[in-house]
């Protein structure tokens, strides 16, 4: 029984730098939250803050420092866990096609809609970003209720070159039956490329330490060939 998350290795969402979303609430949380991944076996971190311009309109400007922040007090911690920081864009009317975008490793970008209604030009705008060269990650698929009853929009999406991210606690029932749902269908058809745990707060943290701890998440998504560790050397 595998009781530990080293096999996904690099966790590509989370909300960890402290005050500048609706994750980490300070420093101290942040890094406690930071030191219980790395006990659960991540290797690297990549922090994604929401960049969403009418409740969280950061920048790198507000990104950058609180990244910068964190890793001083890991250093005078002596806790030894490589943190980096891209964001998590919403497309709403208000997303900037002017580019200069936080980013993870190798041009991929992580975008996520509101879970109420598609972005109506959602399809253009991954076009848009794909013709210039990005790699474009939608966080947490299978949560967007309105697909829920229509999974052709998946297959759209795939078609046409959109990377899937699954949120782990998806898989263990979290946020409902009808997203776990989605997220047992679309890892049927395996079209989820990366996973990570989208963590906010401590029942986020509990929730996966649990399921780590006894195996139950392991058996559920640890063999698939998630794509996370690719990102383990790149910055």
């Amino acid at each position: 029984m595998i009781t530990d998350i080293s096999w996904l290795g690099v966790d590509i969402h989370s909300h960890l730098l402290p005050g500048i979303d609706d994750g980490a609430k300070d420093t101290a949380e942040a890094v406690s939250y930071i030191k219980s991944l790395q006990e659960l076996g991540f290797s690297k971190l990549i922090c994604t803050p929401h960049i969403f311009t009418e409740i969280y309109p950061n920048t790198a400007a507000t990104i950058m420092p609180a990244l910068q922040l964190v890793r001083d007090v890991l250093k005078v911690e002596k806790i030894k866990m490589e943190i980096e920081a891209a964001a998590e864009y919403m497309i709403d009317e208000t997303f900037s096609a002017k580019g200069d975008y936080l980013c993870l490793p190798e041009r991929h970008l992580l975008i996520e809609m509101s879970y109420l209604n598609e972005t109506p030009n959602i399809e253009q705008v991954i076009f848009d970003l794909q013709i210039k060269g990005y790699k474009v990650i939608l966080a947490h698929p299978e949560r967007y209720n309105f697909y829920h009853m229509n999974f052709n929009r998946y297959h759209r999406l795939k078609s046409m070159g959109c990377l899937f991210q699954l949120n782990l606690l998806s898989v263990l029932g979290y946020y409902g039956k009808q997203v776990k749902t989605a997220a047992d269908f679309l890892l049927n058809q395996k079209y989820y490329d990366f996973a990570g745990t989208d963590l906010h707060h401590d029942k986020h943290l509990i929730t996966l330490r649990n399921a780590v701890h006894d195996g139950t998440l392991y058996g559920l998504v640890g063999k698939y060939e998630f794509k996370n560790k690719e990102f383990s050397e790149t910055k």
